[in-house]
């Protein structure tokens, strides 16, 4: 297998990217360390939201974790119910995430399954939370999809625009190449090359600008639940397009429509509308509302000993 990605058109040339690294003798792929990474950094950034409106970080990450692990089963399931041709023959196959196969709207589904459980374990608004891990969200999946770039996965069609992406034919599933691929393949020192459009690259830079503008709009919205609502519709407006170009979509069983530019076009939809209602209504939804407020504990109380360090990040104050 050879293992050179290029940009031809940008004059990029990686003579070497592996899809894993060898440590103490242990296997261990790029794309895993990406992931648990992105959660990682997940985990600080919902843990800094949480403190920027006083909310108790140490709630999220409880949460946190039982999050990923419903975001991750979520991701597989709905990757796996729609690509049940490669694994009905052999299901073990189903828990080998280290080749792959994580559709991020499952992971979505998954985690926000989760929230709804948790909130009303906790006794939290669901959709204060939502708006807390929005950010964190979005980090994962502008981080994640560099995993897909050493995988040689999630590209799209045959281009030759200024992004163009050249990769060696014998390091790309075979049903990932489309006949239009096959027509423009060159073949320079013997190896053969396919050119095709880097949508990971596309979603991954769509996501980033999605994060800064979540950033620079947090402190101005006007319920919770809004930013979550507008993390959703951006990025499922993204999808729409970038969803288009690929060619390992998963497809609806019986009409072959891709189910992912399926789902983004009505979550456009959904999202857009509460949007646009939610504006002027929200003041009349009391669960829109936290149910809980915090102060930050101070550093000194006058006519007490400083309070230890575990306890000077928040109380809870009645409402």
């Amino acid at each position: 297998m050879h293992y050179d990605i290029a940009f031809p058109n940008l004059g990029i040339y990686l003579e070497h990217v592996g899809k894993n690294i060898d440590i103490f003798g242990f296997t261990i792929a790029y794309y895993g360390i990406i992931i648990g990474c992105a959660i990682l950094i997940g985990f600080l950034i919902a843990a800094a939201e949480a403190k920027r409106t006083r909310q108790n970080p140490e709630d999220y990450l409880d949460m946190g974790i039982i999050g990923v692990i419903a975001g991750i089963a979520g991701a597989r399931i709905y990757y796996v119910i729609f690509s049940w041709d490669m694994y009905k023959d052999n299901l073990l196959d189903i828990f080998n995430l280290r080749e792959g196969g994580l559709a991020i709207y499952g992971g979505v589904i998954g985690a926000v399954i989760a929230v709804f459980v948790l909130a009303r374990v906790k006794r939290l608004s669901p959709f204060q939370i939502l708006d807390t891990v929005a950010m964190a969200i979005l980090n994962g999946q502008m981080l994640g999809r560099w995993g897909n770039f050493f995988n040689r996965e999630a590209f799209g069609e045959y281009t030759n625009g200024l992004f163009a992406m050249r990769l060696p034919v014998d390091a790309v599933r075979s049903g990932d190449i489309t006949e239009r691929m096959r027509e423009h393949m060159e073949t320079i020192g013997g190896v053969d090359y396919i050119q095709v459009s880097p949508t990971f690259l596309y979603e991954s830079v769509w996501c980033a600008v999605l994060l800064i503008l979540l950033v620079l709009y947090r402190k101005h919205k006007k319920y919770e639940g809004e930013l979550f609502l507008l993390y959703i519709f951006g990025y499922a407006l993204g999808r729409v397009w970038i969803e288009g170009l690929r060619t390992d979509q998963l497809l609806i069983p019986g009409i072959g429509f891709p189910v992912s530019q399926a789902l983004a076009g009505g979550v456009v939809v959904f999202a857009g509308i509460a949007l646009l209602y939610l504006r002027k209504n929200h003041k009349r939804m009391p669960l829109l509302k936290s149910e809980k407020v915090y102060e930050p504990m101070p550093d000194k109380i006058e006519g007490k000993k400083p309070p230890k360090k575990k306890d000077r990040i928040f109380k809870f104050k009645d409402k």
